[in-house]
């Protein structure tokens, strides 16, 4: 008698994906500054950078005070293609300038639950922790 093993997959959805809300959505391939968006702390920029040319490629980012145009900060600097998260914890109106070279970007900001914010808050390695020089 022949044995067929059966495999169940159980998928388990964090309702974090469901939860965040997209304010404002940004794609181009050229360097500009974004519209306003309000947001409230906390909330995510969500990158995707993509390109043709592996070795080219750059994406700079800076967020920018709408109100009064100061330059509060450089939120990404990379020369390779990827995606990733960033969270900040400031409320206010604000703007991306861009500065792309030979690449496709998408910039989502999303809004977050206060709840959400250690979820994405990056953990302490062990090293970093046991180290006295830190």
């Amino acid at each position: 008698m022949k044995k067929t093993l059966i495999i169940i997959s159980f998928f388990i959805f964090t309702p974090i994906s469901q939860a965040a809300t997209i304010v404002k959505e940004f794609r181009g391939s050229e360097s500009l500054t974004t519209a306003i968006f309000l947001v409230e702390a906390p909330w995510l920029l969500d990158w995707r950078l993509d390109s043709d040319y592996d070795e080219l490629v750059a994406l700079d980012i800076t967020l920018i005070e709408a109100v009064t145009g100061r330059h509060v900060g450089r939120v990404l600097h990379t020369k390779r293609k990827g995606n990733g998260l960033k969270l900040f914890d400031h409320s206010g109106r604000y703007q991306l300038r861009v500065s792309s070279t030979l690449a496709r970007w998408t910039l989502k900001i999303k809004q977050i639950k206060s709840e959400e914010k250690e979820l994405f808050t990056p953990k302490e390695s062990k090293l970093k922790k046991n180290n006295p020089f830190r």
